[in-house]
């Protein structure tokens, strides 16, 4: 079973075939589904690959997806996460490089879970979720000798528990200050230091970046306008579907895009996009893909002598969001700088600096401030 590309233009963008060649229609109607919903093509990739993985659990095990149900799900975390090859008739554990990751086990059981709300609402899977263990709390846990005065005025609903295994939270790996000077100064060209430095001043995902229109710059005012759009040839996107205003008032950012916009960017062309690629190859002119852009970032940070683990494109807005933490911006300034919907995607910045800890640290051992 193999996750394939569909022709530029058809619908949906990705499919699963199985062993035979033949696409598996309830996976290619789900993705259908969410091309529909106006998911992103990377998000669409994500769910193909993980429900790939459950389908193949189903051929392991003999089953039809129509029957799915809650004792199913725990087998297919077992099957997931130890990788158990249940083809051959016994428990023998797959290699390492085929074990899977928690957090990637987790991402193929709500890719399950999300495919059985569409089968409810699409009407071929009987509902309750399977992924979804629904426990009302409306009635108190008191024996019948105690009635609470206020019972049954609670208006509290069913506690939903979705099925996962438990996970590593990790911290972010921001760069420290020598790993930016070393990178920017192996960057090549304005547009790459223009990429950079809006990701590390502004805090701009990379899909966000690339984005970018010429008409999302305000010079005068000193921002930039984060606008929700799917247009982009290559399938950068944001990840929030909120707007929102990026203040870039660092004296770099906007300098560079405009000697990049003056001096290097194709004028042959009515691109509305910032980043476009160069040269004087077949691809000149077209919108820079995020596949360009990290080989470019690579190639940067080899030139530096930079080999710390995670570090990417991504890494510089984890570098912007710490060194706000850090240099005091509030939780829910920050939140909204972001773009995070929720507060919890923000938090974990506190966790790599945190003033208050350290403080109350020092005074704890007697040390100066």
């Amino acid at each position: 079973m193999q996750v394939t590309r569909c022709p530029e233009g058809a619908l949906p963008r990705y499919s699963v075939r199985d062993d035979a060649g033949n696409s598996v229609e309830p996976i290619r109607d789900f993705l259908l589904y969410l091309d529909a919903r106006g998911s992103s093509p990377n998000t669409i990739r994500s769910y193909a690959y993980d429900l790939r993985r459950v389908w193949e659990f189903f051929d392991a095990r003999g089953l039809e997806w129509q029957g799915f149900n809650i004792a199913n799900a725990v087998d297919l975390i077992a099957y997931l996460h130890d990788r158990i090859d249940l083809r051959a008739g016994r428990l023998t554990t797959a290699p390492d490089p085929e074990r899977l990751s928690p957090a990637t086990v987790n991402r193929a059981l709500a890719a399950m879970s999300s495919f059985c709300d569409w089968a409810i609402i699409a009407g071929t899977l009987t509902p309750p979720n399977p992924m979804r263990i629904s426990k009302s709390i409306n009635k108190p846990s008191v024996n019948d000798r105690h009635r609470p005065f206020f019972e049954g005025v609670s208006r509290r609903s069913a506690s939903v528990r979705v099925i996962r295994v438990r996970t590593v939270h990790r911290l972010p790996r921001p760069m420290n200050d020598d790993q930016v000077e070393r990178l920017l100064a192996e960057v090549a060209c304005l547009r790459d230091r223009a990429l950079v430095q809006l990701m590390l001043h502004g805090g701009l995902r990379p899909g966000e970046a690339l984005s970018l229109h010429l008409e999302d710059i305000a010079y005068g005012r000193r921002r930039v306008a984060i606008r929700c759009r799917d247009d982009h040839p290559k399938g950068a996107r944001g990840k929030s579907r909120v707007e929102r205003l990026v203040d870039l008032h660092d004296g770099q950012a906007l300098d560079t895009i405009s000697a990049y916009v003056m001096r290097e960017r194709p004028r042959d062309t009515d691109s509305p996009f910032i980043f476009l690629v160069g040269g004087s190859g077949g691809r000149r002119s077209e919108p820079l893909s995020y596949a360009a852009l990290a080989k470019s970032f690579a190639r940067s940070a080899a030139r530096a002598g930079i080999k710390s683990p995670g570090v990417s494109p991504h890494a510089l807005r984890h570098t912007h969001a710490t060194r706000m933490w850090e240099a005091g911006m509030r939780e829910l300034t920050l939140q909204r700088r972001l773009g995070h919907a929720s507060p919890e995607s923000t938090r974990i910045y506190t966790r790599v600096s945190d003033a208050t800890v350290l403080a109350e640290y020092s005074r704890a051992m007697g040390l100066k401030p």
